[in-house]
């Protein structure tokens, strides 16, 4: 039997999937064919099979947590951005962490086709859910230690205040997907404001004499 290369196998997989995400971004999930994904990766649906065993196993691991390239997954960079010494800088560490996919054209469609599928398929329910609750801990994690060194409002719930960062980020996703003309690396700036504005701690007036 030929002794499988653990790193070929690995970067053959990224290849069958970064070429599987182009289509299902501009086609859809239903509508792309195993057949059109063997084609433009360049190879046989047995070849394809050694690797995933249907579409749908593709399209989970687009949405996996994959180290990629980097060497360091997700989790793990969520849990170095928690462990950091200014928990503000951290927590824009963070939005930019989430936000970084979106400035790939494919990530917004995808993203959304996931919203669609995810009614339909009890797994990648239960692989979104466990990301996203990752997210919510760090976020949370960040606006608490945040509001204890008194760089953002005391009196935000934490929990809460995570939730809507996270309602922020998506909305990133979903304007990219709906209109072709909005530019997330151009409004990544106005979304740090938008959270400076949304979370620091309000003014505090002094009582001054009426004229």
């Amino acid at each position: 039997m030929r002794k499988i290369d653990p790193a070929k196998h690995r970067a053959r997989r990224r290849h069958i999937v970064h070429t599987a995400a182009q289509l299902f971004a501009a086609k859809g999930f239903e509508r792309t064919t195993t057949a059109e994904i063997c084609k433009a990766a360049g190879m046989s649906s047995g070849n394809l099979f050694h690797y995933f065993p249907n579409k749908r196993a593709i399209f989970h691991a687009l949405f996996e947590d994959d180290a990629g390239d980097t060497g360091e997954s997700k989790a793990e960079r969520l849990a170095r951005a928690q462990a950091g010494d200014d928990p503000w800088e951290a927590l824009l560490e963070v939005v930019d962490l989430l936000t970084a996919d979106a400035m790939d054209p494919a990530a917004p469609p995808l993203v959304m086709e996931a919203v669609v599928q995810v009614h339909r398929d009890p797994e990648l329910d239960a692989l979104l859910g466990r990301d996203n609750a990752l997210e919510h801990t760090a976020l949370t994690t960040l606006l608490t230690r945040a509001a204890a060194a008194g760089q953002i409002d005391p009196a935000l719930d934490p929990h809460d205040a995570a939730t809507w960062v996270q309602a922020l980020i998506a909305s990133l996703y979903s304007s990219a997907a709906a209109d072709p003309a909005f530019k997330p690396a151009e409004q990544l700036p106005v979304l740090h404001l938008i959270l400076q504005r949304f979370l620091q701690a309000p003014p505090h007036r002094e009582n001054t004499p009426e004229a």
